[in-house]
């Protein structure tokens, strides 16, 4: 029976966002990027049409799945490679599951793409986060837009570039497989999906005294985005005098708006904005 049939034998949860993977080809394209050596954690296993492809592939397969009936599908593979966990991503630690380094393959529901990338990564400034200490490389199915965000930069459409792009970017390097069409899934979504790799860097993008800083300056830079960077930076807290110099020693007009700033500048100005709270 083809997965798309089966698929349509499960009684998926709109509540939990459940679109199922069908197509075979982007099932391939994901087991390409899998060696005989990898451990790997996979992310809302759901039916298992992947699960049962990972455990012919990987060394060893964790799936972790929230869904009751769906854990009753995954308990239906027969493989010694393969262990369940019926439990939420987001209150799962990598260390409880296993004291090894993880290939993470991840279908998620769109909604709380996000919040994993965050407990997966750590915030910017969470420099000894103990999950991403634990991963060498995420293989994520995520909406197109969020793949264009996660990709972005300072050349970017202004709408794609921000804390996510710079947060995913700041431990990885992030890679648009490939795009993939409503129609792989069912139910199909509305929108169409994206396969992304992030490869994770063993150090932060850049060497900085004060990351949480550095996160409190980018907060403040897109936090308001109809505003220009010297509003955005007294909005979020910034004196307006601090401002205006550390403006004015990096040559950055003030009507400049933080989506045009590259990370590197970004940098600048964090260290240059720490300068004048110091004096």
């Amino acid at each position: 029976m083809n997965l798309f049939l089966r698929a349509k034998q499960f009684r998926t949860k709109k509540r939990l966002g459940q679109n199922f993977l069908v197509d075979e080809n982007v099932i391939d394209a994901i087991l390409n990027e899998v060696n005989p050596q990898d451990t790997v954690l996979e992310i809302g296993a759901g039916a298992g049409f992947v699960t049962e492809r990972l455990v012919n592939a990987a060394k060893k397969v964790y799936a972790v799945e929230i869904d009751e009936d769906a854990v009753k599908e995954l308990e239906k593979i027969d493989s010694d490679r393969l262990k369940i966990i019926h439990q939420d991503i987001l209150k799962t630690q990598l260390k409880d599951v296993e004291d090894t380094v993880f290939k993470i393959v991840a279908n998620i529901p769109y909604y709380i793409t996000s919040p994993i990338l965050v407990h997966l990564l750590g915030e910017i400034d969470d420099l000894n986060n103990e999950n991403r200490a634990r991963i060498s490389e995420i293989i994520l199915m995520v909406q197109y837009e969020v793949a264009q965000r996660l990709a972005a930069d300072e050349n970017s459409p202004s709408k794609q570039y921000g804390l996510l792009s710079i947060l995913a970017q700041f431990y990885s390097d992030v890679e648009i497989m490939q795009k993939v069409k409503a129609r792989s899934f069912y139910p199909a979504p509305k929108v169409d999906s994206a396969l992304v790799k992030l490869k994770l860097r063993k150090e932060p993008l850049i060497a900085l005294d004060d990351y949480t800083f550095f996160r409190k300056t980018i907060k403040a830079c897109f936090g308001t985005r109809r505003k220009n960077i010297k509003n955005s930076l007294m909005n979020g807290g910034f004196p307006r005098e601090n401002v205006q110099n550390a403006l004015k020693q990096l040559q950055i007009p003030e009507n400049t708006r933080g989506e045009q700033l590259s990370v590197d500048i970004l940098a600048e100005l964090s260290k240059e904005l720490k300068k004048y709270e110091r004096n």
